[in-house]
């Protein structure tokens, strides 16, 4: 293997080498917000007609767990190797940046995805699911998972520190995870705080990803394709960009 495949193979064997805190957790954690949310809400909340709130809560779930952690594997990989000095290494390397983006990205997509599909496995005990349209399931799934992990590689590139690594991830990544509709349909929400959804690219794809399973969304999925496609395209210009200048990691 050379170039990019020995960067990608690195990449997932670095985080796979600890699967227990970089997959089992966020399932864990994943579980858990069902387990809580689920028991409170199922005979309160009713999401679509024929659909359960449990039913509803697993896919944005899922795809929750597949944004944060394609998003903290690029970002933290990137972040570790220039604070511990190991980034040199890979800098000696006559790789290009196409191949640093390839093997970043890719290797965080392997990552968002196992602890998606993991979440996925686990929630089945509690929702049996439904496959209404299973392309649009891997089309947000893996969309989704490369918006992140590109956002995530110029997060770790722009960080200093891990101070502000973590507030990037709290301030930024966190709160339009959970103000996507992860937990609640927008057409609970009152009218204003539906236009601010509506400007919030993470809801795109949870609700497109929702769609696969149940054939419903909040808004059509070739708009949500539409905009989750062009914010992908975006950002990784902007990545590809910062890696060929070489930001904060040439000197």
């Amino acid at each position: 293997m050379t170039g990019w495949q020995t960067l990608f193979y690195k990449e997932v064997l670095r985080f796979w080498k600890v699967s227990f805190q970089t997959v089992a957790a966020p399932v864990l954690t994943a579980v858990l917000y069902l387990l809580i949310f689920g028991h409170v809400l199922e005979d309160h909340v009713k999401v679509y007609d024929r659909i359960s709130y449990t039913a509803f809560l697993v896919p944005g779930l899922v795809m929750m767990s597949v944004l944060q952690n394609a998003f903290a594997n690029s970002s933290s990989s990137l972040i570790q190797s220039k604070i511990m000095g190991s980034l040199v290494f890979v800098l000696l390397t006559p790789l290009s940046h196409r191949a640093w983006f390839v093997a970043y990205v890719g290797s965080s997509v392997v990552r968002g995805l196992v602890v998606g599909l993991g979440v996925f496995v686990v929630t089945m005990a509690f929702a049996w699911p439904q496959f209404a349209a299973p392309v649009w399931i891997a089309v947000f799934a893996l969309l989704g998972a490369g918006l992140l992990a590109t956002l995530g590689l110029i997060a770790g590139l722009w960080a200093d520190k891990f101070d502000q690594l973590a507030a990037f991830q709290n301030f930024v990544v966190v709160p339009m995870t959970f103000l996507s509709g992860v937990f609640y349909s927008i057409q609970s929400l009152p009218p204003f705080w539906q236009t601010v959804s509506h400007l919030n690219p993470f809801f795109y794809m949870i609700d497109g990803f929702r769609y696969g399973f149940f054939g419903q969304s909040d808004t059509s999925p070739w708009l949500s394709l539409t905009i989750v496609g062009v914010a992908w395209l975006a950002v990784s210009a902007l990545a590809m960009h910062l890696l060929r200048t070489g930001y904060k990691i040439r000197n």
